[in-house]
């Protein structure tokens, strides 16, 4: 079986390409359990988040073609325009995939920590569907322990680097002064907890969070001194906010252009800046075409990413150096399990044939034959019967001239030769000389 690692990202697909292959927080069980029902899958895991869509399994020789088939239909989408923005991993290339992912270096924003904890969502979501089997959990345990070594030994998180930093680090450019800002976010996960964060820190003071229950908006405005509202008010915190952020997992745009455009009368074209980090879009492309609205996507953050990138590549190529060694680590470990199962099941196999033979043998004695004669075609029929797929092996071997098998046969096959042992020199009877001197 081997190891895949298949999916799109930032580098790879825009946000419109994107949005389209992102699984909602609802689709999840229904799509582990069809991937997993795959013939070619054996395990399965989904990580789904805003600049990635990617998918781990443990699959046969025809898996990536299959899984990505299964990836069209389930969006409805073409194969052929997933197989332009798609890359994929197998094995040992699979393994550092992940251990970069959970590190953040293959982030947007070098060394984000958001990924972890998605990642570890993504894990116990498979592990709850079922989808994961002993390759997977191990693949993933070894990845979070990869991750906490980096976190621990190199200064990759130390600063606050992440899409909600760079959102209102690009906000902080056109504010002069956030504390006559006020600011709507719509949403309540971790993403934007950080963006209140950080306008809170950066002198924000007027804050509205605006989500689908109004308990969960609390909990990130409450500590901030901000201000908690649901969904259906959010027109009429709209005219009074001066930036916009949001960031939900809604499959339809919750801002449309003309909720924006009533908005906007009502502040009399008073500019608004809007960032809209989710995937898929919660403000419709359109938006942005309004004289007074400046609309940005992740995408466009990728200025100020760039050069928080710069700050943490010293400590990436630290991390790099981390994830090589947990690789290796993890391959040797993979290794030692496949060779315990090939021990496992070949001594199985003798134990068979033990079994048989000595069956065999007690009928015979129960039926009165001469035991040194039982006892005599016992040793002669086991040793045929453990000797006889090895030896044809080697003959085909020989046969085909596959010479990496013949070259192992005898250190598989047979016991070690003793090491030479230095003969001592013979010992030289000289006569004694009676002369006298």
């Amino acid at each position: 079986m081997t190891l895949l690692a298949l999916g799109i990202n930032h580098r790879t697909a825009s946000v419109a390409v994107r949005e389209q292959v992102a699984f909602t927080p609802t689709q999840l069980d229904a799509a582990l359990a069809e991937l997993r029902n795959l013939p070619q899958i054996s395990e399965a895991a989904v990580l789904s988040t805003c600049n990635r869509t990617e998918l781990y399994c443990v699959t046969d020789a025809a898996g990536e073609q299959a899984v990505l088939n299964w990836l069209g239909r389930f969006h409805n989408l073409r194969v052929d325009e997933l197989t332009r923005c798609a890359y994929h991993y197998l094995d040992n290339d699979a393994a550092r995939h992940l251990m970069r992912v959970a590190v953040g270096l293959d982030s947007m924003v070098l060394g984000e920590p958001q990924i972890l904890g998605q990642l570890k969502d993504a894990y116990q979501q498979a592990r709850q569907s079922k989808g994961l089997g002993g390759e997977l959990e191990r693949l993933f345990q070894h990845t979070f322990a990869v991750a906490k070594q980096v976190r621990t030994e190199t200064g990759i998180g130390k600063n606050p680097v992440s899409v909600a930093y760079a959102a209102v680090s690009m906000a902080s450019r056109i504010f002069d002064d956030f504390s006559r800002s006020r600011a709507l976010l719509i949403g309540a996960g971790e993403t934007i907890e950080l963006v209140a964060r950080h306008l809170h820190e950066a002198g924000v003071r007027q804050l509205t969070v605006a989500n689908r229950t109004r308990e969960r908006a609390e909990l990130v405005a409450g500590p901030l001194g901000g201000t908690a509202i649901t969904l259906q008010e959010i027109p009429d915190a709209l005219e009074n906010a001066d930036i916009v952020i949001s960031s939900t997992a809604s499959p339809l745009p919750i801002l449309g252009k003309g909720m924006v455009e009533r908005a906007l009368k009502k502040r009399r074209h008073r500019p608004v800046f809007m960032v809209d980090i989710a995937v898929p879009r919660d403000i419709e492309p359109e938006v942005g075409e309004l004289a007074d609205v400046f609309l940005y996507t992740v995408d466009d953050l990728e200025e100020v990413i760039q050069e928080n990138r710069r700050h943490r590549q010293v400590a990436a190529d630290q991390a790099e150096s981390l994830i090589e060694h947990g690789v290796g680590s993890w391959q040797h470990e993979r290794r030692i399990r496949n060779g315990g199962e090939l021990i496992r099941d070949y001594r199985q196999h003798g134990e068979a044939l033990r079994d048989l033979s000595r069956d065999q043998a007690l009928e015979r004695l129960a039926r009165g034959e001469d035991p040194a004669k039982v006892i005599e075609r016992l040793a002669h029929q086991l040793t045929n019967r453990l000797l006889h797929q090895p030896t044809q092996a080697i003959r085909d071997a020989a046969s085909e001239e596959h010479h990496d098998l013949l070259n192992a046969a005898p250190r598989l096959l047979l016991p070690a030769k003793p090491a030479f042992e230095t003969t001592p020199a013979p010992t030289v009877n000289r006569q004694k000389d009676d002369t006298p001197a």
